[in-house]
């Protein structure tokens, strides 16, 4: 019989500092379970959102869960309670776990039911909030740059109702990253069969050539990240042309500055790629520029006073 769903029982050992809350119930972390029939687990069935917290509250709540809404609609997951509930049971979470700053996650699975691929096979719509602390690239990465290798593939909900939407299923994106690290590299870039770069395992990508920033579109089937509206937004302020279209792994290579950006590393410059170098093989000033100027979007939009610290400050572990 499949365990009772938010109930516990004994588990593997939760990662340090993690909270989780299950249907609206918070339980202990280490006890934390949901049924080995949940079709998230047996399927990857499911949908979520990653959002990290500036002055120990959550950015782009309503956009985030906005999304997330979307990504339960194409995959016609009935979200179990209303947006807006949701998200004060975020935003709970993230109070009650009371780190300085925190990662979360939001996920909904279909729910357990009868065994078999079918979705109307699924009970009712479960949710999970897992809050941690945050914890950030090195001052290094931002500093001196990171390296990424590219990835041919086809994700798995290209070319379907799906595409687009934050999928549970990372089977691709967790190969990716096996080749990256193998590599010596943070990330890697998803390239499919025209060539072209889509986006990162976990992140959105953007080059600059010529003074123009470009950034694949929607229609490319990447996740619309939150961080990459505001990346365009800090263009349009600095006046820096930018375009939507499609970009292939050799143009990548010869562009003058490359970024990957995300919700919790902000813009990360990427300065190899297949071990190539990328234009001076530092991060590029447009990329600072950028950088610096979404960071001080932030601190005027969460009102944490004064200025955001500079790029290449040490940071600990907790700090924005």
């Amino acid at each position: 019989m499949p365990a009772a769903r938010g109930r516990s029982a004994p588990a593997a050992t939760a990662p340090a500092g993690a909270t989780v809350t299950i249907d609206g119930v918070a339980v202990p972390a280490e006890a934390a379970v949901v049924s080995v029939f949940d079709r998230g687990f047996l399927y990857g069935d499911a949908v979520f959102e990653t959002i990290r917290t500036y002055g120990g509250r959550p950015f782009e709540l309503e956009q985030h869960l906005a999304r997330l809404a979307e990504s339960a609609r194409r995959v016609y997951i009935p979200l179990p309670l209303s947006v807006a509930a949701l998200g004060r049971e975020v935003s709970e979470a993230v109070s009650r776990a009371g780190h300085p700053e925190a990662y979360v996650r939001v996920m909904v699975t279909r729910g357990a039911g009868e065994f078999g691929l079918s979705p109307g096979e699924a009970g009712a719509p479960l949710r999970v909030i897992i809050v941690l602390p945050l914890v950030l690239p090195p001052p290094s990465a931002y500093a001196q740059g990171i390296d990424v290798v590219s990835f041919a593939t086809r994700r798995a909900a290209d070319a379907t109702d799906a595409q687009g939407a934050k999928v549970a299923n990372y089977l691709v994106a967790v190969l990716a990253m096996r080749r990256a690290r193998a590599a010596g590299a943070l990330e890697a870039l998803v390239v499919d069969g025209a060539g072209n770069v889509v986006e990162g395992a976990t992140s959105n990508v953007f080059v600059l050539s010529r003074g123009e920033l470009s950034t694949p579109p929607e229609e490319a089937g990447i996740l619309v990240g939150i961080t990459r509206a505001r990346v365009l937004e800090a263009a349009r302020a600095l006046e820096i042309p930018a375009k939507l279209r499609n970009i292939s792994l050799g143009e990548l290579v010869a562009s003058d500055e490359v970024f990957i950006s995300s919700s919790v590393r902000e813009i990360l410059p990427v300065v190899r790629v297949d071990g190539r170098v990328i234009g001076a093989g530092v991060p590029g000033p447009v990329t600072r520029r950028l950088h610096q100027r979404f960071r001080e979007k932030v601190w005027e939009d969460m009102n944490l006073g004064g200025s955001p610290p500079r790029l290449d400050e040490p940071r600990d572990r907790g700090s924005a």
